[in-house]
């Protein structure tokens, strides 16, 4: 993350191991507990469901294992960042930092925040986003927004005290998490699967429809509203998928990176695939496919564990997922600020974003995201956010894997220990795929997605009224 002289100083101390566990626990947080519902909803069917589960960690990890080749280029300085400036140039690395500040890190920082939210309702109902307290016009402040804007004001104080404790609390987190979910799909599969509703839900497996909130009924689609709901339905697995990038961030404490941020990605894509995919077959042998669809509030794992274990196990369950939010918070919070620092220390950021407190926290880069994501809890209910994130995520993970093919023009001779598994069919495969699913999002998601695009284009002047005069 810092610059070249610092990196000496990072010990590299991760494992293996840690790498994947790194990946997994970044990877896992609000999505697989909601986003079956929305996904149900938009293509109606088992089997439809299942798969655009499988698409997505198939997608998701030929990235991963892309990926692998610049991670092993460029092991010291970390990240996305550090990618596509050297494939391009200042302006793209900037538009993904500005980006990354404006969009992705703090629209993920909110959705994960509502998420919280969504849960804590559960456990007391004034908290949904049903209460309203406050109404100006078209403006209305509900409690659940207050709830997650509280909670990443608290990791924000917490994280700007300093460093040392949260990384023990990350990994206790992190284990609840993961332990949380295999524990529902184990319980699930024993002793909460029923034959009847996992006949009833394969029974007519491929049927695609849409459901229609309003009215409360489902209609059939095909042709284009099949697709527009196939790319609908992605955003939601996609998200639940994404951040497995974190650990391309700290590749200068990894031991022998060259061989282990590779292979990390790649095992720690793969086991959170399996385990999603293993989620979703386990709420449709458990749930009656409506009421996968039709789950109060999306809240797919609650209405699951009704199913499993009866009315104490939803709030064990909820209090988990609450853990398991506000453990992917912290973790995004403190990644965050980061970035924005490295940014800052190469000019390309705000200078405060440089600065360090006494803790040695970069606290005003900190801060500043507190107040925009706390500004994205405002805008938008979960679905809003995650269109309008994974729209620009999508974008910047185009380019990065296309600068995979750049790099090889421009840099034939560097040592790449590493090089992309399957080059050049899966890169392309995954750009093609990536680039359709973006301007399906943009046609037909455009009142949600268009406000990213639009936020991304602003850098683009920002960039050269800030940039330094070259000498």
């Amino acid at each position: 993350m810092e610059n070249h002289h610092e990196d000496d100083n990072l010990k590299r101390e991760l494992g293996l191991l840690d790498g994947t566990m790194l990946v997994v626990g970044s990877m896992i947080g609000s999505g697989i507990f909601i986003v079956s519902a929305d996904i149900a909803r938009q293509v109606g069917s088992a089997g439809w469901l299942t798969l655009i589960w499988i698409i997505s960690g198939l997608i998701t990890m030929i990235a991963a294992v892309s990926y692998g080749e610049l991670s092993s280029m460029f092991p010291k300085a970390g990240g996305q960042y550090v990618y596509l400036k050297e494939a391009y140039n200042k302006l793209v690395a900037f538009l993904y930092g500005w980006s990354f500040f404006a969009v992705i890190q703090t629209g993920t920082i909110a959705a994960v925040g509502v998420a919280f939210s969504k849960f804590a309702a559960y456990l007391y109902e004034p908290l949904s986003d049903e209460n309203i307290l406050f109404e100006l016009g078209f403006f209305k402040l509900n409690a659940s927004q207050i709830v997650s804007i509280f909670t990443i004001i608290l990791l924000t104080y917490i994280n700007s005290r300093g460093v040392k404790n949260s990384k023990m609390l990350q990994t206790v987190m992190t284990l609840i998490k993961i332990l949380s979910l295999l524990g529902l799909i184990i319980f699930g599969f024993t002793l909460g699967a029923k034959a009847e509703i996992w006949d009833a839900n394969w029974a007519d497996a491929w049927n695609t429809r849409s459901f229609n909130t309003e009215e409360g009924s489902w209609l059939p689609i095909s042709g284009s509203a099949l697709i527009t709901a196939i790319s609908a339905a992605m955003v939601g697995s996609l998200f639940s998928s994404d951040a497995w990038n974190g650990v391309t961030f700290i590749a200068g404490e990894i031991k022998n990176p060259k061989r282990n941020v590779g292979l990390s990605l790649f095992l720690g894509t793969l086991i959170v695939t399996v385990i999603y995919i293993l989620a979703n077959l386990m709420y449709l042998a458990v749930v009656p496919f409506e009421e996968i669809a039709t789950a109060k509030s999306d809240r797919v794992a609650v209405v699951a564990a009704n199913y499993i274990f009866g009315n104490i196990g939803t709030l064990i369950i909820a209090i988990m997922i609450m853990i398991s939010t506000f453990a992917c918070n912290n973790g995004l919070i403190m990644a965050g600020a980061r970035v924005y620092y490295t940014m800052a220390k190469d000019g390309l950021f705000f200078k405060k974003a440089a600065v360090l407190n006494s803790a040695s926290v970069p606290a005003w880069a900190l801060w500043a995201q507190c107040i925009w994501a706390s500004a994205l809890c405002l805008t938008g209910k979960y679905g809003a956010l995650l269109d309008f994130v994974m729209i620009i995520v999508i974008i910047f993970y185009i380019l990065t894997i296309y600068g995979i093919f750049i790099l090889r023009r421009k840099m034939p001779n560097i040592e790449r220990p590493y090089k992309a598994f399957g080059y050049p069919f899966l890169p392309m495969i995954y750009i093609v795929a990536a680039s359709a699913l973006c301007v399906s999002l943009l046609i037909t998601r455009f009142e949600t997605c268009g406000w990213g695009v639009l936020i991304m284009l602003a850098g683009i002047p920002v960039y050269y009224f800030t940039k330094p005069k070259e000498i």
